[in-house]
């Protein structure tokens, strides 16, 4: 009998451990095995309870059963195919082009699904057993005459994705030439005109049988009242006759044969002159200067604003002045004013359209004044301009041939100008015509005419002023004639 109670308190205990941590059922039993004896009566049910959850261990069922939890939402199923067009259509075949899905998922692309449906059926059949990974398929065996749904859908191992689908039916005939729309090079990018301006367009296009154009703005049909459209089989015609602001936009062109189809955009915007700035002040004048600010104008046309033109007025002709052109900024200052005058500022906005029609006319007048300045001549020192005579090219010796005229130069300088003496071997010449003295910017020049033999000697030219006197020689030669 003692041994039977000895195995109880060690199944006893399995119940606790439940309800805490797995490692703490190894110290308790030491702690319970006195009150074994107490609880002989009672043990034998709980014992036999107790031990059927113990035989299987419940703590590893239970830690699975997280797990999994987070995986789920990483499992996503890949994205819808991109781009699902018609390249051909025959009597009995569809090919189709799609692009791959932006999203794949992690467990990579298994493939596509291709299903079709008659139209006015809601039910949708594969056209292909197993998925494939070409973004192109042709449907083979269709009957002529019949409308088709088409959708394609992306399937991977974590699910399949949203179907994309045609809008449109496909009428099974055959599409001898796909539409294509030939839009000219100047309608690729935006088709700029004036308010009032009348706009005509021509679109080629190609496609047999004749395809049906289909012209939208913002997802909803033209307003036929402003916009006139004319088809043939070769081109559509876009005419509006008076184009206003409310007609820019972009205008989305469909070309379509059977569910083939081709879309291209027409961008139009009209503009006009912009609105004048606003808050023209005068903020500043200072000497010949004024400084003016203003702000954009409020409607700027429809079209960028390229800059402003300042132009002044002065009050006493009234007329205005260009001062500044094509000035980008929302401010500016203008100079070179004319002191004494009163001046009037505007300021004119100019967008791809022209100048705005009114102008910002600045509320206050500038008025340049005089500056009163005390004028101080510059002190010059009086300088002592008298000087003696002096010689700054003294007299060259000479030899003349007797019958040729000859020519005596000396320069002099000095303060009152110097009375000038020509002598001859120290003889003064006096009123001789053989002699013709000058004096002109301080040169002086004595002609000796057709001298002779006699003539030759020593000549002196002597200058005299208050202040002193200077002299200079030269020896003159007369030769005879050969």
């Amino acid at each position: 009998p003692k041994k039977e109670p000895v195995p109880a308190p060690k199944e006893e205990p399995t119940p606790a451990p439940p309800a805490e941590e797995p490692p703490a059922p190894e110290h308790p039993p030491d702690a319970e095995q006195p009150p074994v004896p107490t609880d002989e009566p009672a043990p034998v049910p709980t014992a036999e309870g107790t031990p059927a959850p113990e035989e299987g261990p419940p703590a590893e069922p239970q830690a699975p059963a997280p797990e999994p939890e987070p995986e789920k939402p990483k499992a996503e199923p890949p994205s819808s195919p991109l781009a699902l067009a018609v390249e051909e259509v025959t009597e009995n075949s569809i090919t189709l082009t799609w692009k791959a899905p932006e999203q794949t998922g992690r467990s990579g692309l298994d493939g596509y699904v291709v299903e079709i449906c008659k139209d006015g059926s809601t039910d949708w059949t594969a056209v292909n057993k197993e998925p494939f990974l070409s973004t192109r398929h042709t449907i083979q065996d269709l009957c002529s005459g019949e409308k088709i749904h088409v959708r394609v859908t992306a399937v991977s191992a974590s699910g399949a994705s949203v179907p994309a689908t045609l809008e449109q039916p496909v009428l099974i005939r055959e599409i001898l030439q796909l539409p294509k729309i030939r839009m000219p090079r100047h309608l690729r990018q935006t088709y700029v005109r004036h308010v009032g301006d009348a706009v005509n367009l021509m679109i080629p296009f190609q496609g047999k049988p004749q395809p049906e154009v289909i012209w939208t703005k913002g997802d909803q049909p033209l307003d036929t009242s402003r916009i006139n459209i004319r088809n043939t089989e070769r081109d559509t015609i876009f005419y509006i006759r008076n184009a206003q602001r409310n007609d820019s936009g972009k205008y989305d062109l469909t070309v379509r044969i059977n569910g083939a189809e081709d879309k291209a955009t027409l961008d139009i915007r009209v503009i006009e002159p912009p609105g004048p700035p606003e808050n023209l002040k005068l903020v500043d004048v200072w000497g010949f200067n004024v400084a003016l600010e203003w702000t954009p104008p409020a409607d700027n046309g429809n079209s960028e604003v390229k800059g402003y033109i300042v132009q002044k007025s002065d009050k006493k002709s009234g007329k205005w002045f260009t001062a500044l052109e094509r000035c980008t900024r929302t401010s500016c200052t203008i100079s070179d004013l004319i002191i004494g005058n009163t001046y009037s500022f505007r300021v004119f906005a100019e967008n791809a359209c022209g100048l705005s029609e009114k102008a910002a006319v600045a509320s206050g007048v500038a008025h340049i004044k005089k500056t009163k300045t005390a004028y101080q001549p510059e002190k010059i020192p009086q300088r002592d301009m008298m000087e003696p005579p002096k010689f700054t090219q003294p007299l060259t010796d000479r030899t003349t041939t007797r019958g040729y005229s000859t020519h005596l130069f000396c320069s002099v300088r000095g303060f009152p100008q110097p009375k000038i003496i020509w002598m001859k071997n120290q003889m003064e010449i006096r009123e001789d015509p053989k002699y013709i003295a000058m004096i002109e910017q301080g040169v002086c020049s004595l002609e000796i005419r057709k001298p002779s033999p006699f003539d030759g000697g020593v000549y002196t030219c002597k200058a005299v002023n208050p202040l002193g006197e200077a002299s200079v020689d030269c020896k003159l030669d007369v030769k005879g004639k050969i």
